[in-house]
């Protein structure tokens, strides 16, 4: 069979790491499944395209960086505008005039408008979600039925929203609550929501997840799409035993952090990081290092600062290297989080709780010491830490900041071997393992995945006519 008979997929990730990356991840065992594909990319991002060159399958399609006007009230809205706004045109002349364009459009769940597109050219669009099917479920449900906010509680930040539609009836604070809803609902609330009720519309969706970790919710969504089209693939990861992928997934490594972890013993170093979108104020940085002190374990903290002149961000203070000597690692910049989680040598990860962390630190099997930030955070951390028993809660953004001293027993604890919680990270880091291979759930649906894909090939809907843009 020759490429040619291989069905051709436009791929469009969101122009952001935590969004990239994954959906990059995917497309290496789409490319592996013998599939076609064109990857939308902006020009920053072009290094992340290099392990993918060499194959004649794969194709890329350079679009504008997203500009965000100075006054915007929104980065991320303002990004999905200049999206829509500026990549829309390009992508249907793209249509237009390949010769073999592509019978799908597989698309991160920012890109809501891509369902518009799909539907004016006559493909299927596929949505690609980097969060839980937990956290999808929750803002399906937040968009949908429009909760109203009690005008003048006495706190209002606390009022208690719940779900009891979603399975396990979960309920979470306000301030809990994405920003983007609670903001005033004008043109950009409107968009926004848009964006994302088209997801709902479109033909199905692909969750960076698996059947054994969160198979309630992935049942729970199966209604809101045509002939049960939702697919749990995950976790797309680099393999096990594939150093250099994880290694240099999303950067290159220039520090020998690896070499210091090969002196630790087993299970004996916390991992602490808080992403690449968070940053922790002066209160949280202050309370984090005075802990990392006070305890005995050994550690590995990433200090990330923004470049965007935000006030009020802890930095790591003069004199913490000294104080805390070889016990210490501190790494200034991006860091190869997979490869360090994977040591043999990490038996904890202190993390703000972003659905790639939490695959990350899933596929590692090591404790999770949970301190959410932001967005779909609280709803993974409730994952890990209320059902599935592998997390302790550590603190929650702003509103709760751990006292050093709790802290400090907290780390000292999380790597003790005799932990509950690492009995159980331990086997589902061996479900997550088996639902990659041969056979396993996420194998079994990204075949499936693959079959549909293979079947809008041979239905010819290469072949539809454009109709006008609106």
């Amino acid at each position: 069979m020759s490429i040619s008979d291989n069905p051709h997929i436009l791929v469009y990730p969101f122009q952001t790491s935590g969004h990239i990356i994954p959906l990059l991840d995917l497309t290496h065992r789409l490319l592996n499944r013998g599939l076609v594909i064109t990857v939308i990319v902006t020009p920053n991002n072009l290094p992340l395209l290099h392990p993918f060159l060499s194959s004649s399958q794969f194709h890329h399609l350079v679009l504008p960086s997203p500009q965000i006007p100075p006054d915007s009230k929104n980065r991320l809205v303002a990004m999905m505008r200049f999206m829509r706004h500026h990549h829309y045109p390009a992508l249907l002349s793209f249509f237009q005039s390949h010769s073999s364009p592509p019978v799908a459009i597989i698309s991160d769940f920012f890109i809501g408008w891509t369902h518009e597109l799909a539907s004016q050219i006559g493909i299927p669009r596929i949505v690609f979600s980097p969060s839980a099917a937990f956290a999808f479920s929750i803002t399906c449900s937040t968009w949908r039925h429009h909760f109203t906010q009690i005008d003048d509680p006495e706190n209002p930040d606390d009022v208690l929203v719940e779900f009891p539609s979603i399975p396990n009836s979960p309920s979470y604070r306000l301030w809990q609550i994405s920003h983007i809803y609670k903001a005033s609902r004008d043109s950009d609330w409107e968009f926004f929501k848009d964006c994302f009720m088209a997801n709902l519309s479109s033909w199905g969706i692909v969750f960076n997840s698996f059947a054994e970790l969160e198979g309630i919710y992935l049942h729970h969504l199966k209604k809101d799409f045509p002939n049960d089209n939702v697919w749990a693939v995950g976790p797309v990861l680099p393999l096990t035993d594939d150093v250099v992928g994880s290694t240099n997934r999303g950067g290159s490594s220039s520090h020998d952090v690896l070499t210091w972890l090969d002196s630790r013993k087993e299970d004996s170093v916390v991992y602490v990081c808080f992403g690449s979108r968070a940053w922790l104020t002066c209160k949280q940085m202050a309370e984090l290092v005075t802990s990392l002190e006070k305890s005995k374990v050994s550690f590995i903290l990433c200090d990330r600062q923004p470049n965007d002149g935000s006030d009020d961000v802890g930095v790591v203070p003069d004199g913490f290297k000294d104080r805390v000597g070889e016990r210490g690692y501190v790494i200034k910049g991006w860091a190869p989080q997979v490869a360090i989680l994977r040591h043999r040598a990490v038996g904890a990860f202190l993390t703000h709780c972003g659905w790639n962390s939490v695959l990350e630190g899933i596929s590692a099997g090591v404790v999770m010491l949970t301190w959410p930030m932001g967005a779909d955070q609280y709803t993974n951390t409730q994952l890990l830490v209320d059902q599935l028993g592998v997390g302790i809660r550590v603190g929650e953004s702003t509103k709760k900041i751990p006292d050093s001293s709790d802290l400090a027993r907290i780390l000292d604890g999380s790597v003790k071997g005799s932990l509950e919680e690492r009995k159980k990270a331990k086997k589902l880091q061996e479900a997550a393992g088996n639902a990659i291979i041969k056979g396993g759930s996420s194998d079994q649906d990204l075949d499936g995945l693959i079959v549909r894909l293979y079947q809008l090939k041979l239905k010819n809907l290469s072949n539809y006519p454009l109709q006008e843009q609106h």
